[in-house]
């Protein structure tokens, strides 16, 4: 029987080793947090092996990198026997809601997110999963904002799996560096347009602004060493 949250986050840090190489796998390595994660992981020694999987490949060429180009990431039946021996996932892939229904959205969202979750469960009982969510998620699953909503469902759903840990990352506004863009053409005008306000963003609005490195150095190093709660909020970051 899985431990409860709580007690498997204790367990995690007891356990925790940070000389032990790490296998990581990341989902989303082509949107703006999972470069940011990728890079991270790459520069990372400690880091021996990542694993990428995704739709379309990242173009990066690594001795520590290997990719797994699937037609289907809901589909991972055909590449099961590359997903063991996983020590932490990195799982970056979102969609926006806007312009859909509630129930494309849980698809898109809650489905996909838990059918990747549940096959590296059963495949990693001592992996640490780490799902990038988002500020105002309804862990109730009762609000009136329908992406919030189903952003609580999946967070919850996660949080019961059998992982040796899960921590959900709930960023605001992040600032893109090193080059970094957004795939989305809508966020990537946003960015353009908000660039000059950054200084002001960072100076009058810290607990809500974060950088694409300051949020991959906060999730390699819970994955790594644990954190005393499961859900971190854009100002947990700046502690890492």
């Amino acid at each position: 029987m899985p431990l409860p949250p709580d007690a498997r986050h204790l367990l995690h840090e007891r356990l925790s080793d940070t000389d032990a190489a790490m296998h990581v796998v990341i989902f989303g390595a082509t949107g703006m947090i999972g470069q940011g994660v990728l890079r991270l992981c790459l520069q990372d020694a400690g880091v021996e092996r990542v694993l990428v999987v995704g739709r379309r490949a990242t173009g990066q060429r690594h001795a520590r990198l290997d990719e797994l180009v699937v037609p289907d990431v809901a589909d991972l039946s055909a590449v099961e026997s590359e997903l063991g021996g996983l020590d932490a996932c990195f799982f970056c892939l979102g969609v926006s809601a806007a312009g859909m229904s509630e129930e494309r959205y849980s698809t898109q969202t809650y489905d996909l997110t838990l059918t990747v979750a549940r096959t590296l469960a059963r495949l990693n009982q001592q992996m640490t999963f780490i799902y990038v969510s988002g500020m105002g998620t309804d862990s109730s699953e009762r609000g009136r904002s329908m992406w919030a909503r189903v952003k609580g469902r999946t967070e919850n759903a996660l949080l019961r799996l059998p992982f040796r840990a899960a921590y959900m990352f709930r960023p605001a506004f992040i600032l893109p560096q090193h080059g970094i863009r957004s795939r989305t053409p809508l966020y990537r005008a946003f960015y353009l347009l908000a660039r000059p306000f950054y200084p002001v963003l960072r100076l009058f609005a810290r607990n809500v602004v974060t950088t694409t490195d300051q949020i991959s150095r906060a999730m390699l190093s819970v994955a790594r060493d644990g954190y005393p709660r499961p859900i971190l909020e854009a100002r947990d970051f700046k502690a890492f």
